[in-house]
């Protein structure tokens, strides 16, 4: 059984593919192309497990990408992991072994991968909540604590 781990940036991913024994079997940094990581991953596809994408503001399309492709894909929730407290090194490829080390060991704190559909509507959700608390703040500046409002409404 093999386990796939995939430190996903901006313009490259690093992806780290590694056995039951945690044995490194392949580590490599590629450019962010479904094409090139689906190639990369075809050699282990049988014995595969998961994948397991670290989810950074832009995974929708690697993800789709992988699941279209038959994979088992498990999205990281990165908040949740408590690797890199007090650690002196970390890189990508340490990274990238460290999810799919977890995917093995079944401790992998994973997140929702909402469908294509609904991903729009969540996305306007999380804007207008993120606009309106921006909204509030500078209100609540504006204001100041010793405003009569602010003594009124509690």
């Amino acid at each position: 059984m093999k386990y796939s781990g995939i430190d996903l940036h901006s313009n490259n991913s690093m992806v780290v593919v590694s056995d039951e024994a945690d044995r490194v079997l392949v580590r490599r940094r590629l450019p962010n192309d479904a094409a090139a990581i689906l190639a990369l991953l075809a050699a282990h596809r049988e014995e595969l497990v998961g994948v397991v994408v670290e989810s950074t503001y832009n995974w929708y399309w690697l993800v789709d990408a992988l699941q279209a492709a038959g994979y088992r894909v498990h999205l990281a929730n990165t908040a949740a992991i408590k690797r890199y407290e007090g650690l002196k090194h970390s890189d990508d490829e340490d990274d990238a072994a460290y999810l799919a080390q977890s995917l093995r060991l079944e401790i992998l704190p994973s997140g929702y991968i909402c469908p294509p559909a609904a991903r729009a509507v969540r996305d306007l959700a999380r804007k207008r909540m993120q606009l309106y608390c921006r909204w509030r703040t500078c209100y609540r500046a504006r204001l100041g604590p010793g405003c009569a409002a602010t003594r009124c409404s509690g």
